[in-house]
């Protein structure tokens, strides 16, 4: 793995509301060094609705996976800087061949767009393994719309909580995200140092757990739950 990763370019982007896509994606990944959004107030709705009828192209080399199975994840679509995401069901997003392992950070800017008094949990996971089969296995860190944030991890069918839904000062509310924002702007990141694992948002921790026993080296991607309007303008895997 090279030193550092970046999916994402340094350019605009015009997030649309895209309709659908199917649950797989064959591949290409934008690789390069660590770019990063410069959009200052990410006002695009009315780009969007100009974009709204044209389809964008899945990005290639991507699956995805409902946690129940089936079809269903409504949207997964390349729009640089990154990728635009509308769910349906909740689920995990990811391209095999990106992995972190051994001390490392996994980065990843994500813009909410209006939940609609939805309040569900959109992030980053590390460690997956087996993603494709029944014994998956995964270690996530998710945050929601009211300034929450949870850390879990799953294995198979089952999930078991490191870190219960907890308000924190760290993560911008949609509230909270400026007068005629359009969208909530949030800096998620892991970082595996040693025996730890620090789970930070916005620069800031919000939990540490020891190495031992977790889901820590593997593939990384997106988790989104359902019902909900993103874009994910970059996702930075750093070794050491």
């Amino acid at each position: 793995m090279p030193p550092t990763r970046a999916f994402g370019l340094e350019t605009g982007v015009t997030p649309n509301m895209p309709s659908h896509s199917n649950l797989r994606f064959p591949g290409r990944r934008v690789a390069g060094t660590a770019w990063r959004l410069a959009i200052a107030g990410l006002a695009l709705l009315p780009l969007a609705a100009a974009a709204q009828e044209d389809k964008l192209p899945p990005p290639e080399g991507w699956l995805a996976r409902t946690d129940h199975g089936g079809d269903g994840v409504e949207a997964l679509q390349e729009m640089p800087p990154g990728w635009h995401v509308t769910t349906g069901p909740a689920g995990i997003f990811y391209d095999p061949e990106t992995r972190a392992d051994g001390d490392f950070r996994v980065e990843s800017t994500v813009f909410l767009f209006d939940p609609k008094g939805l309040n569900e949990g959109f992030g980053v996971f590390i460690g997956g393994a087996d993603l494709e089969g029944a014994s998956q296995v995964y270690t996530y860190l998710l945050i929601r719309a009211d300034g929450s944030v949870i850390v879990k991890r799953r294995d198979g069918d089952e999930t078991s909580t490191l870190l219960n839904w907890t308000k924190h000062e760290a993560v911008v509310t949609w509230a909270a995200r400026g007068e005629g924002a359009a969208t909530a702007k949030n800096v998620l990141s892991v970082e595996a140092e040693g025996e730890d694992v620090i789970f930070g948002v916005n620069e800031q921790e919000v939990f540490r757990t020891a190495r031992a026993g977790q889901h820590v080296d593997g593939v990384v991607g997106l988790r989104v739950n359902h019902g909900l309007n993103l874009h994910f303008s970059s996702l930075e895997v750093t070794d050491g």
